[in-house]
């Protein structure tokens, strides 16, 4: 199931986005603002943002400045009162794919989630695709060209995340918590272990490699 986080402070609101998207077949996080919502991506794979501008400690406008630093690619839909041509040109500047005006059709939001998810290469199937190569979420299977095959559970999950958000940094720590649980008896050397699995697996594939950044952790990078 696709994980959508939505950034709104209005709990009503929240609340509404989250029946509408649990109804329409997807997996929802709520974060009432703009740093709580950068505080989960250190711990949950996140498919889709849909988030309002005006919140406290952390706008949506900053949130989405910061988030596109780290990941060009997830979607997000950005949902506000605002609705002057200088608020939107701020916020597709900053990156954001698609932009709704409160009060909004709860229904049209569901059209433009699927819209700018199938433009991502991410269907309710949890597929992800990069290049030619494609992630198969539920079968643990990588494809690229002719050759199919599946990978163990963790070494999946592994890769699954760092394709997720290319160019992200993602510490050793951060990675044992979200693969291996944060009361996990293995250390961090594990992490090590399975990134050196996935390189051999993929050593001659053309779409990504995953590179080390000496000192921090690991990340994708795509061809």
């Amino acid at each position: 199931m696709l994980k959508i986080l939505i950034v709104e402070d209005d709990e009503k609101l929240s609340q509404l986005y989250k029946i509408v998207l649990t109804k329409a077949g997807y997996e929802t996080v709520l974060a009432a603002n703009g740093q709580e919502a950068w505080d989960i991506f250190d711990t949950e794979h996140i498919d889709m943002v849909i988030t309002d501008v005006m919140m406290p400690v952390l706008n949506g406008y900053d949130f989405v400045k910061i988030l596109r630093q780290e990941n060009p690619l997830i979607p997000v839909l950005m949902i506000t009162a605002k609705d002057d041509y200088p608020s939107k040109s701020k916020g597709f500047t900053l990156g954001i794919d698609d932009y709704m005006t409160k009060p909004i059709d709860v229904n049209e939001m569901v059209l433009r989630v699927k819209a700018l998810l199938r433009r991502a290469n991410i269907n309710q199937d949890r597929k992800l695709v990069v290049g030619g190569t494609s992630l198969d979420y539920d079968s643990l299977t990588v494809s690229s060209g002719e050759n199919s095959f599946m990978l163990p559970h963790k070494e999946f999950l592994l890769l699954y995340k760092l394709i997720s958000y290319p160019n992200k940094i993602f510490t050793r720590i951060q990675l044992m918590n979200e693969i291996w649980g944060p009361d996990t008896a293995s250390d961090a050397q594990t992490v090590d272990v399975h990134i050196n699995r996935l390189r051999r697996h993929f050593e001659d594939n053309k779409d990504f490699e995953i590179i080390t950044v000496r000192g921090l952790g690991y990340k994708a990078v795509i061809r």
